[in-house]
């Protein structure tokens, strides 16, 4: 089969550098690239200027392109059997292509998505927040692991459809964020076969700090909500779970304030589950710093997402505002 690779970016160049190098090494080779530029400079066009040649690649530029028209005009240009979707910071495995063309071979599904992982190379940080995106212990593993609360949904740094089903839900919606979730949502409610190919695995490059982190995960609990809104089936219990513990770290620390007893009991089920993401970062990453910046990273990651949840929910049921999220702008920029 043939696979159209469609990836937006803006402003990344060295993203950009890694994610190519990664493709040119692909086992499988039958696909073609087209990169969707929505840069306000000429950064990236360097870069397909001097690596392009190694891959059937496509460049399209247009100033200041969204994210869901980046796609969409990447699909407009698509030939592939298959539109495979990865953002600009993600790093491909060289056998990726080959484990999903065996894969959809013998077990052809509509669209499928894979899970997201660090790789040896990463820094501690990157290592930290990964865990805090990946974890049974912060998203209960609904990013791509046979162990998982709720139903599996592809995200679009890692995830593939036939072109005729993406073409026939009309693409991406144009929402600024969550927009592969309400993709996801309406493959599922119009019942197409979707799947989860665990060894299909990218390497998801996050060059962040923790105060773009935060931003971007408090926009990814706004996104939720306009997804509620929009799909009407989108809010699950696991979704409103960094809502409730921003709550109870708020209750438990006002309640402490009057009673010893509450203290303890809140202090002593706060460091337990501090001592449990520790634990088990510190096992997977076989060490004891990645551990503590993991616990640091969860919290960042629960706040921030219930925070942005709230703060939406407030605006769009309350103040019956009917602006959505947006990406914030330190983020679009390394």
């Amino acid at each position: 089969m043939f696979y159209s690779i469609i990836v937006p970016t803006f402003s990344r160049p060295d993203e950009v550098t890694e994610l190519l190098g990664s493709l040119a090494d692909q086992e499988y080779k039958n696909f073609e690239v087209i990169l969707a530029d929505g840069s306000p400079d000429y950064s990236v066009r360097h870069v397909v200027e001097s690596t392009g040649h190694k891959l059937n690649l496509k460049y399209l530029y247009r100033k200041g392109l969204g994210i869901s028209e980046s796609r969409n005009w990447g699909v407009e240009n698509a030939k592939g059997d298959y539109l495979v979707f990865f953002d600009s910071d993600c790093v491909i495995p060289p056998h990726y292509f080959k484990t999903v063309n065996e894969y959809l071979l013998s077990d052809p599904l509509d669209a499928f998505g894979g899970p997201d992982k660090a790789g040896e190379d990463f820094n501690t940080m990157q290592k930290a927040i990964s865990y805090a995106m990946t974890s049974f212990y912060t998203t209960g593993g609904i990013r791509g692991k046979k162990r998982h609360l709720g139903q599996y949904q592809p995200r679009s740094f890692n995830m593939g459809i036939r072109k005729e089903v993406f073409n026939l839900l009309d693409g991406f919606s144009g929402l600024q964020v969550s927009e592969d979730i309400d993709l996801s949502l309406r493959l599922k409610r119009a019942g197409y076969r979707v799947g989860l190919i665990e060894p299909a695995y990218v390497y998801h490059k996050r060059r962040s700090t923790f105060y773009k982190f935060f931003r971007q995960v408090f926009s990814f609990g706004g996104g939720r909500i306009d997804l509620q809104l929009r799909q009407r089936n989108a809010l699950k219990p696991v979704h409103m779970l960094p809502s409730l513990f921003v709550f109870y770290l708020l209750a438990g620390i006002g309640a402490s304030m009057f009673s010893r007893s509450i203290f303890v009991f809140w202090s002593a089920s706060v460091l337990a589950y501090m001592t449990a993401i520790l634990i088990d970062a510190t096992a997977l990453n076989r060490s004891l710093i990645i551990g503590f910046i993991s616990v640091y990273a969860a919290f960042v990651m629960l706040i921030g997402y219930g925070l942005g949840m709230l703060k939406t929910a407030f605006m769009r049921f309350v103040i019956r505002s009917k602006k959505e999220s947006e990406k914030p702008a330190i983020t679009k920029e390394s």
